[in-house]
């Protein structure tokens, strides 16, 4: 019985090697995995040799295009300087060579790519900036005709945004304005106690809390909870074509979409900040009595010493500009989405960061 294990032998003949190309070459037979690793092998020590040695595909059982597109390629893709080929063999490895696939060739790394990168990143910079810049503006003009003509204002819409961005925010805030006072008054007991400084805990929970950690904290929920929301609600109007609708209809979208979400924010970002310090010094408070036994009476009477009310007016002129900023924001990467879902989402996730 002929053995059909696709291989090749070497012959020293008086003009040089020679290599006699045996079995089948088929698809049937390269798929196995010792036949396959055992012509891989054998390929390999091959690869190298002199490209004047002479190659007899005479012997050949069987070809396929799958035996042949393996010669084609050992042969790095261009016919070697002596073969002894049938017709038809030849016929069937020029058919390789023409519809064959060269790999993809590597490009050298270009230089300019990281300049070209940041000029990129430096011009949608640029375009964000004068969106929001016009954005702005449109939104001052808003505001005067509302001023001018206060009877054609979406006061529904605003009342709306009223309730959903502010009173449905209550409990998040207050929660996390709680934990956040305790831990803060724990950690900073540990050191005043090494001091005995014990009483100016209440200047230091007084001071971050209302003016810096307060209006903060508030800002960074409603930014990821309202200002996502905003960035959804008006990209799924873009999605559905009803920014087209508007426009086709006369209908502002800065009066109608903008303004009365920077309006409410405006109202209510104050509102939250107040609510979400109040919560954190009453957290503080708890705090301080367990771990310091300062009493809640003491702390209540010495946070008006402790704290002007500068710092007060300070945190709440903050609080409007936080609002304002993540209502522009919100609406601005909204505005920006393309009608399809994908941009939807990196919309929402850009708008938050």
């Amino acid at each position: 019985m002929q053995d059909a294990t696709p291989r090749i032998e070497q012959q020293d003949t008086p003009d040089g090697k020679r290599l006699l190309v045996r079995g089948a070459w088929t698809a049937a037979d390269l798929t196995g995995k010792l036949a396959w690793d055992a012509l891989t092998a054998q390929l390999a020590s091959l690869q190298g040799q002199d490209r004047q040695v002479q190659w007899d595909l005479g012997p050949i059982e069987k070809l396929d295009y799958l035996g042949a597109q393996v010669l084609w390629n050992h042969w790095g893709r261009d016919w070697p300087a002596s073969l002894q080929i049938e017709p038809h063999q030849r016929e069937m490895l020029e058919t390789v060579a023409q519809f064959a696939v060269s790999p993809p060739k590597v490009r050298p790394p270009d230089w300019r790519a990281p300049l070209l990168l940041l000029g990129r990143r430096l011009l949608g910079l640029l375009d964000h900036g004068k969106a929001l810049v016009q954005l702005v503006g449109q939104l001052l003009l808003d505001i005067g005709r509302l001023i001018r003509r206060p009877h054609q204002a979406p006061w529904r819409d605003l009342s709306g945004h009223l309730y959903h961005i502010g009173a449905t925010a209550l409990p998040i805030t207050a929660l996390v304005g709680f934990l956040i006072g305790v831990v803060l008054a724990y950690l900073i007991s540990q050191q005043l106690r090494k001091f005995g400084a014990d009483a100016f805990i209440v200047n230091i929970l007084g001071i971050s809390l209302i003016r810096e950690l307060g209006p903060v904290l508030a800002a960074i929920l409603i930014a990821g909870r309202s200002g996502s929301a905003i960035t959804a609600q008006i990209g799924v109007m873009r999605v559905t074509e009803e920014l087209d609708a508007m426009r086709v209809m006369g209908i502002a979208q800065g009066f109608r979409l903008v303004m009365p979400r920077a309006l409410a924010l405006a109202v209510v970002m104050p509102l939250i900040s107040v609510w979400t310090t109040i919560a954190a010094l009453l957290g503080g408070m708890l705090a301080a009595d367990i771990s310091m036994d300062i009493t809640s009476s003491y702390f209540i009477q010495q946070l008006p010493a402790a704290v002007d009310v500068a710092n007060l007016t300070l945190a709440t002129a903050k609080s409007v500009v936080f609002g304002v900023l993540i209502a522009l924001v919100g609406c601005h990467y909204g505005l920006r989405v393309k009608p399809n879902t994908e941009s939807l989402g990196q919309g929402t996730t850009a708008s938050v960061v």
